[in-house]
């Protein structure tokens, strides 16, 4: 059978691919702050590992997802983890609004990595979250935001080249605009919602990368 781990599996996105995931047929390990239900196995970090340093963080992840896999490799690992967080440099909240960026997008996409690089099987998928705005310019109004965004997109293009310890993964990253979740809806209810990306669009294109089915690019980031 084969398994993918999914970091960020309670967050809408990540549910949504844990749920089609195994709606397929595989097995999943969830990564999140709370255990998935729906998963077959879940690595959960109490909220008070935002505290932790990265390397205590990823040494508590790691060993987690190493009893869940028992021994076997993982065909695919999503990182899916993340939030949106705004403020320019002069916002009250600013350095807060950066360190959550960092911890959330940054932290955990290379704890990722790492587990990609003695986990992943050869060819597997190693998928990130970047966004479009970090790759187009500037991003005045969420500044620490963008700038773990763009840490993200470097991280990819990156481990893609050879020597980066996962060159024989497919290394990618989805840069979705706006997706549709509740927490959107709510937080801009006079939306086009009907512009927006369907959650169940991006997992289905996660999945289709995961299995084969389509083929992707290593290095590339799809808008």
């Amino acid at each position: 059978m084969p398994s993918v781990i999914v970091y960020g599996g309670r967050g809408a996105l990540g549910a949504a691919a844990v749920s089609l995931f195994k709606q397929r047929s595989w097995r999943v390990i969830s990564i999140d702050f709370s255990a998935n239900p729906d998963a077959d196995a879940n690595v959960t970090v109490p909220p008070a590992s935002a505290a932790q340093s990265l390397p205590e963080q990823g040494l508590e992840i790691i060993k987690g997802v190493e009893s869940a896999l028992g021994g076997f490799k993982t065909d695919a690992i999503l990182c899916v983890a993340g939030g949106w967080q705004g403020g320019n440099a002069a916002s009250s909240k600013f350095l807060d609004s950066a360190d959550a960026s960092i911890k959330q997008s940054v932290n955990s996409s290379l704890i990722a990595a790492n587990i990609a690089a003695h986990h992943l099987r050869p060819n597997g998928l190693l998928a990130f979250t970047g966004a479009v705005p970090a790759l187009d310019g500037g991003t005045p109004a969420m500044v620490g935001y963008g700038m773990a965004k763009a840490a993200v997109h470097h991280l990819v293009t990156s481990l893609a080249l050879p020597k980066s310890g996962v060159d024989s993964a497919r290394v990618v990253a989805i840069l979705p605009v706006t997706l549709d979740t509740p927490a959107n809806r709510a937080a801009m209810p006079a939306a086009d919602h009907s512009s927006w990306t369907p959650l169940s669009e991006v997992a289905e294109m996660l999945f289709r990368w995961s299995s084969g089915q389509t083929p992707c690019e290593s290095g590339k980031l799809y808008k």
